[in-house]
């Protein structure tokens, strides 16, 4: 017969038997004829490294350990970061200074989605507002933070290979902002290219344009 019989999986007249996996692990093919495997969904493990939540007045959310040659890539939740200005711009830079200085040159492309409330407008469209051309300022993220109670952005940032001393450090965003304040509605924001440096990026900064972040969290993971 086929199916779980104690603790190996059967496939009826293929006389192929493969033992079952563990917690986290999905069922996968290795070839026709072959045993299945059960293999880490996802490819790899999500490792937490670090926490910060903001306590509601921070001038910044920064990552000044834990980014180093451990992992390959380097993934940064945003969980609900909420602006005491409205209208804000949400950020991000990079530093090789352990936090020193933020001011690493920085090339990048983005486009963005939005929709009103009332659905009267909405577009999808490459911005040049938001693109560096070797840039040492601040890398926006999403714009025109809303800083109603119930406003916020969230989203992640994938860093590539931050240690690596021979490639510039590739990353990419996506962020999902609100602004109910003025004028209603929500808007995407995608966010790629590279911080041009060879050196190891060790240390990373959150903050908003104008005021503090109230609120949210930003969670580290090294994903291996």
């Amino acid at each position: 017969m086929s199916g779980i019989v104690g603790s190996y999986f059967n496939t009826r007249g293929s006389g192929v038997v493969a033992k079952l996996g563990t917690d986290g692990q999905v069922f996968t093919s290795t070839g026709a004829g072959l045993s299945q495997g059960f293999e880490a969904a996802g490819g790899g493990a999500w490792n937490l490294i670090q926490t910060l939540t903001s306590d509601g007045s921070d001038a910044n959310l920064s990552f000044t350990s834990g980014l180093d040659s451990t992992y390959d890539a380097y993934c940064f939740k945003l969980i609900n970061i909420h602006p005491e200005t409205d209208q804000s711009e949400l950020n991000f830079n990079v530093s090789i200074d352990g936090g020193s200085n933020y001011n690493v040159a920085k090339t990048t492309s983005s486009f963005r989605a939005y929709n009103k409330e009332d659905d009267a407008a909405r577009s999808l469209a490459y911005d040049s507002a938001m693109d560096l051309a070797q840039g040492t300022g601040v890398q926006l993220l999403a714009e025109n933070v809303g800083n109603d109670n119930d406003n916020s952005a969230s989203g992640f940032l994938y860093l590539f290979a931050p240690s690596s001393t021979t490639f510039v450090k590739h990353f990419i965003t996506r962020v999902n902002a609100t602004n109910k304040s003025a004028d209603p509605h929500t808007f995407d924001t995608f966010i790629g290219g590279y911080a041009n440096t060879t050196s190891a990026v060790d240390a990373i900064q959150f903050i908003f344009s104008s005021g503090e972040i109230q609120g949210g969290k930003i969670k580290m993971y090294g994903i291996s």
